[in-house]
């Protein structure tokens, strides 16, 4: 009897391996991750406001795996808008800090912020990661920088 309730258990435990999601937790930007704008754009703010934040549709790099200064194309109240991601929520390299959400700054087309100030904390290594995509995609980065009240 006692090997009959063992045998029921272990079905019971291979069949809930099946449904549930054992993985652990990934800090990292991908499609469908939520984010959160942390510039004073109004359709930012309105969608901040509303409890429906932006979500990433594609992160513009080769790994699809997005890091701080990449640029991503978020879904935002029903439209496509681009931004640059400048604080996250994952394991960082050694002296850039690690946030307690996934930050981002909504920009145009041409990289200029759709907003005219940014109400967290930026890290500093973003200064030489923004200068240098300015450099080589020609879009100007460096009013993220300009309109940053504080670095970290």
């Amino acid at each position: 009897m006692l090997t009959n309730r063992f045998l029921n258990l272990q079905k019971t435990v291979s069949l809930a391996k099946n449904y549930l999601h054992t993985s652990g937790e990934r800090y990292e930007i991908q499609k469908l991750t939520r984010l959160r704008v942390v510039d004073n754009s109004e359709i930012g703010k309105q969608a901040m406001a509303e409890g429906k934040p932006p979500r990433c549709i594609h992160v513009y790099n080769k790994t699809g795996v997005g890091r701080i200064g990449d640029k991503v194309l978020v879904a935002i109240k029903g439209e496509k808008k681009k931004g640059i991601l400048v604080g996250l929520k994952q394991n960082q390299k050694t002296k850039v800090p690690k946030f307690d959400s996934n930050n981002l700054v909504l920009i145009d087309d041409n990289g200029t912020p759709m907003g005219t100030r940014i109400h967290v904390p930026i890290p500093t290594i973003l200064r030489t990661i923004l200068k240098e995509k300015t450099q080589a995609k020609g879009a100007d980065y460096t009013k993220i920088l300009a309109i940053a009240s504080k670095f970290v």
